[in-house]
This record gives structure tokens, sequence and C-alpha cells, in this order.
């Protein structure tokens, strides 16, 4: 049979207090986040069941459709980065300085030649063929 256990979630400031409680145990803890309380909650109920299968219902208010709209929200938005710079007109970006100007970006491993291709088709590693003239030479 498939035992239920019950993790409940209480947002204290910015912290998370999480209960859980199950098979004739309670155990809590506190975390920083939604996202942190519920990784928390999950490592929780393994020391609670250990081998017991299991079934988790997450509450936040008595409710789960509170907790996973919560939980949701939390893991869907996007983090807040800070503001584009734009450099002025006319400047050199930070990243194409003369000196880095002349190599070439780094392609990631699934986009790179192998390195016999690479060697083919440097044009330091085959001499130019020597043009040949159909005049005859000059004899002095």
């Amino acid at each position: 049979m498939v035992e239920t256990i019950t993790a409940k979630y209480v947002q204290e400031d910015a912290d998370w207090a999480i209960k859980v409680s199950g098979l004739g145990k309670e155990l809590t803890a506190r975390a920083p986040g939604i996202i942190a309380a519920r990784d928390r909650a999950d490592q929780l109920v393994e020391e609670l069941a250990g081998d017991v299968k299991t079934t988790v219902v997450h509450l936040l208010n008595g409710s789960a459709l509170d907790f996973t709209s919560a939980y949701m929200t939390a893991r869907l938005t996007l983090p807040k980065l800070p503001p584009l710079e734009v450099p002025p007109p006319g400047s050199v970006p930070k990243q194409q300085t003369p000196a880095s100007a002349d190599k070439k970006p780094q392609l990631p491993p699934s986009k790179q030649l192998p390195k016999a291709v690479e060697d083919r088709k440097s044009p330091a590693a085959a001499p130019a063929p020597a043009a040949e003239s159909k005049a005859p030479a000059k004899q002095a």
C-alpha cells in the first residue's frame, strides 16, 4: 500500500518553514526560498520514508493549488539582471580589443572540424603553387 506524506509550507519573512509528516513521524526544517524549501522537503521525505513507497502532498495555506501556483511562479520567473550598458557610439567594445581582434573566436566542440581537416585547410600548411609562365626564358 502507498503511504501518504504531507509537506506543509509556511512563509516566515524571506524564509520558509517546512513540516513533513507521515508514517507516524514529523520532521521540520527551514529554507531561504520556496524552491529550496521544496528541495529540502524532498530530502525530509527520504529521511522519513526510506524505501517505503509514498505519495507526497505539498500544501501552502492548506492548499495544494496554492503551493503549485507559488512554486511554479518561482520556477518560471526570470532572475533580475543588471541593466544593459550601451557603449557610446564609436567606442570599441571590451571584447574586441586590438590584441584579441586577430584571434578567431573559439567554437564549441560540436562545431569544430577535426584537426586533420584544419591542418589541410590552413594556408600556412600548404605552399602556394609557383606561377607558370608560357614565355621562354631569355638567354644572355
